[in-house]
């Protein structure tokens, strides 16, 4: 079967560039665990799901815009405030951190805000839940474990798979991947969120599909080629035969994400954003940084 090619029969020595890209993906790593830590101590720009915050349930009388509603918060003072709509009711949700620990401060500020902005129409403020750190605590715990969970079963199925060096290979480019989106947000000054989490997640199960991709292409070389040819040129080979493949999955991914990164709104732009950045990483680990670590690794303990 045939299928289009963005680049024919190509023949680049992905190799010869190993150093460099270790290089690069060094700087990653390093800014990804700084901002890890950062995140662990609670010195990052944490969401409210983590330091604990305001739930606030507001109730219209007649119908209002939510684009609307984020603006007149965020000209009152509240731009950091996470704005939740109820489809099909008139009823939102208004998250925002705890100020000086008083949630009665918050529900004063939206009210006066409401009041002043929309006037003779007429909103209930349903109920105000106080969301405390222990639970931020709990969810960033969580969250921490159900990534390293992740990786495990990553090095379990990737061993089990191929064997035990290219399970160790995927794991660090995956890690790599993620400590990179990682590190780009905080550089950013971007909110560390539940999302973000989630966007973290789908993009190791991104990259660790593109990886066996050609790591399977490797093993189907090795078995065929592996006494005509040097294990550095089937690794070249194996990425280049699979390099449009790799391209175009990662363009078409781009294409609909780059689709709910300009008209998702602000609720989904970050989460979009962090999606977008892992593909274009995850696609750069898969042939930069997996395949030359398992030339590495193999050719010191041969």
């Amino acid at each position: 079967m045939r299928f289009f090619e963005i680049v024919k029969n190509p023949n680049f020595d992905f190799l010869a560039k190993k150093n460099q890209a270790f290089v690069l993906s060094l700087f990653f790593v390093i800014l990804g665990f700084y901002s890890f830590l950062m995140i662990t101590f609670g010195r990052a720009n944490m969401s409210v799901d983590f330091t604990g915050g305001v739930h606030v349930h507001v109730r219209f009388t007649k119908d209002v815009d939510i684009g609307e509603l984020r603006r007149i918060l965020k000209e009152g003072g509240m731009e950091k405030a996470e704005i939740q709509e109820v489809r099909g009711t008139r009823d939102f949700f208004i998250k925002t951190k705890l100020e000086n620990h008083d949630p009665n401060v918050v529900s004063e500020k939206v009210t006066k805000i409401l009041k002043s902005s929309f006037g003779d129409q007429k909103f209930q403020l349903l109920a105000i839940t106080t969301v405390g750190p222990s639970v931020g605590k709990e969810l960033k715990k969580n969250a921490i474990v159900a990534i390293v969970v992740a990786v495990i079963c990553i090095i379990i199925y990737i061993a089990w798979r191929f064997t035990l060096i290219f399970g160790v290979a995927a794991t660090i480019a995956t890690f790599h991947d993620v400590l990179a989106v990682l590190g780009i947000f905080y550089l950013l000054g971007k909110e560390i969120n539940i999302l973000l989490i989630t966007a973290l997640l789908t993009i190791a199960g991104y990259s660790l599909t593109d990886t066996i991709v050609v790591f399977d292409r490797i093993r189907e070389n090795m078995s065929k080629l592996k006494t005509k040819m040097d294990f550095s040129d089937i690794i070249n080979r194996s990425i280049n035969e699979v390099l449009s493949r790799t391209l175009i999955t990662s363009i078409t991914t781009l294409l609909a994400i780059a689709a709910i990164l300009i008209l998702g709104g602000p609720v989904l732009f970050d989460f979009s954003l962090a999606l977008f950045i892992g593909v274009v990483v995850g696609t750069y680990s898969s042939i930069f940084v997996a395949s030359p670590l398992v030339f590495v690794w193999r050719k010191r303990i041969s």
